[in-house]
């Protein structure tokens, strides 16, 4: 059994230990320790990085009790080595996995939902609820959760004995047989928990939720942490700063600037739509009646344009009246109107020019992948 050193001390980013074991593995060698601060893979939380003297250590594992460190370089069996965490990266995950335990603790208290799946890795934290919140229900989590920061309540790792475990409430995702080490975040969660934590809250800084989706018929929140936390905010202020200069807008009208550009944008769409829309009957208007089909090139590819066209456009030719939008590359949008029977008639239209789309007797559209050429040459001879 490797002496767990993280599990008495967190913050313990160095400390000396003899090699019992190096064993050659792909990719590297699995070093084994009498004593190691290095936290391993585990209550879905990667393993810690750092050193052992000045060999790299990529991964940790831990096995029947026994505790892996994953190097590139081999190391003697019974040498004293000093190993060193990557501190940044384990105090990031210590922040984010004791603010985890808060955001658990309101939840399972204010809504009575168990987390049932957490994650946390090098980009992301999420946790898995086994009910829904709703948008309200996040902000007063989130509330809640930060409120439970600024007071700096104290957060206690311990084994208590099996007499006082079976008085203790606590969250636990699996039924524990062994010795359980309990985590007490004070007044707010009381979990099962094998991870490193901080000492007190008002270390993990704030606690942000970024992100909710339904999940398996809960729900899954996406949070920040501590670093990853004002990670967040200094994007947010940077987008806000970029959006304040661009709608000529400051903080708190960002949003009012938007849907007024919003509006005039649908304003002015609308405007270009009609004016397409007068320009193309404009150019029908000169087109010559036809005796048989008339394929016709909208200068506009607005569905509503093209069905308008399509209706004044069956009265220029005797048979079908089709309306086409679109180059060679991108390919064409149709529209296409007759006196009737085009229902009847849309598969094979379709599969003679690679395209899709359906609709009524009287009128069909979709799209086409053919040339414009092998469109006009199909249509020369289709008879409805």
């Amino acid at each position: 059994m490797t002496e767990k050193l993280y599990d008495t001390d967190a913050y313990l980013a160095t400390f000396s230990a003899t090699v019992l074991d190096c064993i050659p593995v792909d990719g590297g060698y699995d070093v084994i320790l009498d004593r190691t601060a290095f936290f391993p893979e585990g209550g879905g939380q990667y393993g810690d990085t750092g050193k052992l003297n000045e060999i790299s250590v990529t991964d940790t594992q831990i096995r029947d009790g026994i505790v892996s460190h994953r190097t590139n370089q081999p190391l003697a069996v019974g040498q004293t080595v000093e190993g060193t965490l990557h501190w940044a990266e384990r105090f990031r995950r210590m922040q984010n996995h004791s603010g985890e335990h808060i955001v658990s603790g309101i939840v399972h208290s204010t809504f009575g939902y168990d987390n049932v799946g957490f994650h946390l890795s090098d980009e992301e934290m999420t946790m898995d609820y086994s009910g829904e919140l709703s948008a309200e229900d996040l902000l007063r989590v989130e509330d809640a959760a930060n409120r439970a920061v600024w007071e700096n309540r104290a957060i206690r790792c311990e084994y208590p004995s099996a007499e006082e475990l079976e008085t203790l409430w606590y969250r636990s995702k699996k039924e524990l047989t062994e010795a359980v080490r309990i985590v007490t975040v004070e007044g707010v969660d009381c979990c099962a928990c094998c991870a490193p934590h901080v000492k007190n809250t008002g270390e993990i800084g704030g606690i942000y939720i970024v992100d909710a989706i339904k999940w398996k018929g809960g729900t899954r929140l996406t949070v920040r942490c501590g670093e990853d936390a004002y990670g967040e905010y200094s994007l947010l202020r940077s987008d806000e700063k970029a959006l304040s200069a661009l709608f000529s807008a400051p903080r708190g009208q960002i949003f009012a600037a938007a849907e007024k550009l919003q509006r005039d944008s649908a304003d002015l769409r609308r405007q270009h739509n009609l004016l397409q829309k007068e320009y193309a009957l404009l150019k029908l208007e000169s087109q010559p009646f036809t005796e048989g089909n008339l394929c016709f090139s909208s200068p506009c590819a607005e569905a509503d344009v093209m069905r308008t066209v399509a209706n004044e456009g069956i009265k220029k030719c005797t048979g079908c009246f089709v309306c086409l939008a679109g180059d060679g590359e991108a390919g064409y949008r149709y529209v296409i109107a007759a006196a009737g029977n085009l229902r009847a008639k849309a598969n094979q239209i379709n599969t003679a020019l690679s395209g899709r789309g359906g609709g009524s007797d009287t009128m069909i559209q979709g799209s086409f992948s053919a040339t414009e050429e092998r469109i006009r040459e199909f249509f020369k001879e289709f008879n409805i």
